[in-house]
């Protein structure tokens, strides 16, 4: 069954599912080394008017021929019921203190100047599947601004949400943002599933 044993956010205008310990911690612990491994400045989709520090971390493109990323990203894929063939490349991410994501959405925006470009290979992104990896010292929690829900970052929880809205549009109520880290140092992995199929599989 889709979301086993997951905690259903009780918000009707979004649907979101949180599970606890998704992933052992030393499932965690090899997924951080690898992000070490890779890990470059963040980037962002459309930057037109965004503000220098809209995004301070840092990400990594996880080999999907890494026999831990194929399988938590199946994992992820059969949890969620989402064909695999619809997902993005699985990424990491990692914040240093007073790192941010400042508020966002991860759907893509049909007003932008490049959401053609960034839909013509699978259509727009429907789910969002974030795992934290570890827990920093203090700060980086997710805020979902909208909904006035602030999640905490504990290793190997799993926060799943749907950016579309019943209709197929999509859904404003998602706008969230990464916290800034005040001590340690966060690291998360995100899956993104498409509407459809991906023209490079996220695995091989």
């Amino acid at each position: 069954m889709r979301f086993s044993g997951a905690q259903r956010v009780p918000d009707s205008r979004v649907e979101m599912f949180i599970r606890k310990k998704f992933l052992s911690a030393d499932e965690c612990s090899g997924l951080i080394a690898l992000i070490d491994g890779l890990r470059r400045p963040s980037t962002i989709t459309d930057a037109y008017g965004a503000d220098a520090d809209f995004r301070t971390s840092e990400t990594a493109d996880l080999p999907g021929d890494d026999p831990l990323v194929r399988d938590v990203y199946a994992r992820l894929a059969d949890y969620a019921g989402l064909p695999i063939a619809h997902a993005e490349l699985l990424q990491g991410q990692r914040y240093a203190p007073g790192q941010q994501f400042k508020a966002h959405t991860d759907y893509f925006e049909p007003t932008g100047l490049d959401y053609f470009p960034h839909t013509e290979d699978g259509g727009q992104r429907s789910w969002t599947m974030m795992v934290y990896l570890n827990e920093p010292r203090a700060g980086g929690a997710t805020r979902f601004v909208h909904l006035n829900k602030l999640i905490q970052p504990e290793t190997g929880k799993l926060v799943a949400w749907h950016n579309r809205t019943a209709d197929g549009g999509v859904n404003a109520n998602t706008l969230h943002a990464g916290m800034p880290v005040r001590a340690g140092t966060k690291y998360v992995i995100t899956a993104w599933f498409r509407d459809g199929p991906r023209a490079r599989p996220p695995v091989w």
